[in-house]
């Protein structure tokens, strides 16, 4: 049996707040060519995916401005918008909202969905940083808050600090070719505490295409690689996989790993991958 139980939902539960998302949404890093996702990017929307992921430094605000174009041509309440700070923002309230609001700005919107520590600040602690994260959703700059690369026992050190907000979404590096120790350590915890894992660099930048043993099941299943590492994860409790794409023909395929689930035979097999 695979070590999971399988989630057979295309709609995943943003931490214990009730509201879910889709089980696949789409990252915005390292664009090159920004005309042509915006065009993918508002496609996606209108076929059912609707987290958008960004962050402050990916092209330095070109990418949130992006997301801000696709949002005034779908409408905002089409998309969840997910966006990360630096960690060093995170020092003080002062400096972190300030840093916000540009990201508004440059996002066209009075709030985001999710604002994210994008990693650990080794220079302040835990608690520290999670106290003024919690300022910006008080002060209405964010829906909810979430933290980014934080292993198991960060993670567990950041939910114990909150005190008004709850922490909904760690998102870290996780594919069927990068499994631990996200599976033998923080996706349990994050299932147990009511966290959501989004998985980042899910297709390992085209890697997955070049594995034999995905190769071997997508024949048997009809399916190509990318969509049975997409499925794999989604396939997990509390999972979302965030894939990167700019192109309309890879969204489309990127779509066809919803709608099913890999057996318990397949997803066992790529567990020991």
């Amino acid at each position: 049996m695979p070590r999971f139980p399988i989630d057979p939902s295309d709609r995943k539960p943003v931490g214990r707040s009730g509201e879910t998302t889709s089980a696949i949404g789409i990252g915005t890093w390292a664009i090159r060519d920004y005309r042509r996702a915006e065009e993918t990017l508002v496609e996606a929307v209108e076929n059912g995916i609707d987290l958008i992921d960004t962050a402050e430094m990916y092209g330095w605000g070109l990418a949130e401005e992006l997301v801000g174009r696709v949002v005034r041509r779908v409408g905002r309440g089409r998309v969840f918008i997910t966006t990360k700070l630096l960690p060093e923002r995170f020092r003080d309230e002062h400096t972190a909202e300030k840093a916000l609001k540009a990201s508004l700005a440059r996002l066209g919107v009075r709030s985001v969905d999710l604002v994210l520590i994008h990693w650990p600040d080794p220079h302040t602690s835990i608690e520290r940083q999670v106290r003024v994260l919690e300022s910006l959703w008080a002060k209405g700059l964010a829906r909810y808050i979430g933290v980014s690369n934080f292993n198991e026992k960060e993670l567990l050190e950041a939910l114990s600090a909150t005190k008004r907000a709850e922490i909904v979404v760690d998102q870290v590096h996780y594919s069927v070719l990068h499994r631990e120790p996200v599976e033998s350590k923080l996706l349990p915890m994050a299932v147990k505490e009511g966290v959501t894992i989004q998985a980042y660099t899910p297709l390992e930048r085209g890697k997955v295409v070049e594995n034999l043993l995905l190769r071997e099941v997508a024949r048997e299943l009809g399916k190509t690689p990318v969509q049975v590492a997409l499925n794999y994860l989604i396939s997990k409790p509390r999972v979302v996989a965030i894939p990167k794409t700019e192109r309309r023909d890879h969204l489309r395929e990127i779509l066809g790993a919803m709608g099913w689930r890999l057996s318990p035979r397949i997803l066992e097999l790529l567990e020991n991958l």
